[in-house]
């Protein structure tokens, strides 16, 4: 190395630097404008008693004190485990099989049109508006809906409910609509996952013998993991924050019967005006995502080191 190679790139770094913060500077203004300042306002007023008009009183940690002794706020939390089911396990688990079925034999047996179709089929529903799909289902599920026509026209009548009116029913309901809407994620990523694993895996497994579902459990679901970390994480997140589902199905009635932490939030905030009470229960559930995502990719990380 020349004695004028080494003052030059020292000289260049500090430059290329500032070229990347010129790249960088609007996407964390645009970070710091509408994630970072909210976030800091929100928990700002959390710990105050506001109306939304005039200026906020402070409060201290009572807000916090009153949604550990709020038992609609617990029925929400409670729900919230339901619909993480709804919107992450049940869609992972059946996306996860759906695409080994379609990669390992519907893909090697039928036209690819057919393949394509039915992939982009499943995946419609994600691209679908959610007020759209809560309007169409909404339909579906009335007293006079779909599928109590269906039930009467097969002569199965006394099976007919009101599927989103029914507190023992409403909940289910809504799990059910939300394993639908989020099936087609899962499912194309990990289709693009498949495609990266080794064939020969595959051929050394069927030489010695191995069934359909050792070669699933041995070695695709296992090398399929990077794929099933992003899906969990983010698809649990999205469970932890619905609420145009919610919004647009049942409103989180009938009761608090699907009622979700984000809808409840939202009812403090806009209809009864309590903005500090509402700001406490979006600040917890932040904390939530955020503890969430960290054991996630601490999880991952782990597993990936020990690769």
């Amino acid at each position: 190395m020349t004695q004028k190679t080494l003052p030059q790139r020292l000289w260049r770094r500090p430059t290329a630097a500032r070229g990347y913060g010129g790249y960088l500077a609007p996407g964390l203004l645009l970070c710091l404008l509408f994630l970072v300042v909210p976030l800091a306002m929100t928990i700002g007023y959390s710990f105050t008693t506001w109306q939304g008009i005039g200026d906020p009183e402070w409060a201290g940690l009572d807000n916090y004190t009153r949604l550990l002794e709020d038992d609609t706020f617990w029925a929400s939390f409670r729900n919230i485990g339901f619909i993480i089911l709804g919107m992450a396990v049940v869609p992972t688990l059946l996306g996860l099989m759906l695409a080994a079925v379609l990669f390992d034999h519907i893909a090697k047996r039928a036209p690819a049109a057919l393949v394509n179709g039915l992939r982009s089929g499943l995946y419609l529903p994600q691209v679908i508006p959610v007020a759209v799909t809560g309007l169409m289902w909404g339909w579906i599920l009335a007293p006079q809906g779909a599928v109590n026509d269906l039930l009467e026209a097969v002569g199965l009548g006394g099976l007919t409910q009101n599927w989103l009116g029914d507190r023992d029913l409403a909940l289910w309901s809504v799990l059910a609509v939300l394993v639908w809407m989020q099936l087609g994620y899962p499912l194309v990523l990990f289709l693009a996952g498949l495609q990266r694993i080794d064939p020969e895996l595959y051929e050394a497994a069927d030489l010695d013998g191995a069934s359909w579902f050792q070669r699933f459990t041995r070695i695709t679901a296992p090398l399929l993991r990077p794929e099933l970390y992003v899906v969990l994480v983010t698809t649990t997140i999205a469970g932890l924050k619905v609420f145009a589902q919610i919004y647009v199905l049942t409103g989180g009635g009938p009761g608090d019967a699907t009622l979700v932490p984000s809808y409840f939030a939202y009812q403090n905030f806009f209809e009864r005006a309590d903005v500090g009470y509402g700001s406490a229960i979006s600040t917890v559930m932040t904390v939530m995502v955020m503890a969430i995502a960290a054991v996630f990719l601490f999880r991952q990380n782990s597993d990936d080191r020990g690769m």
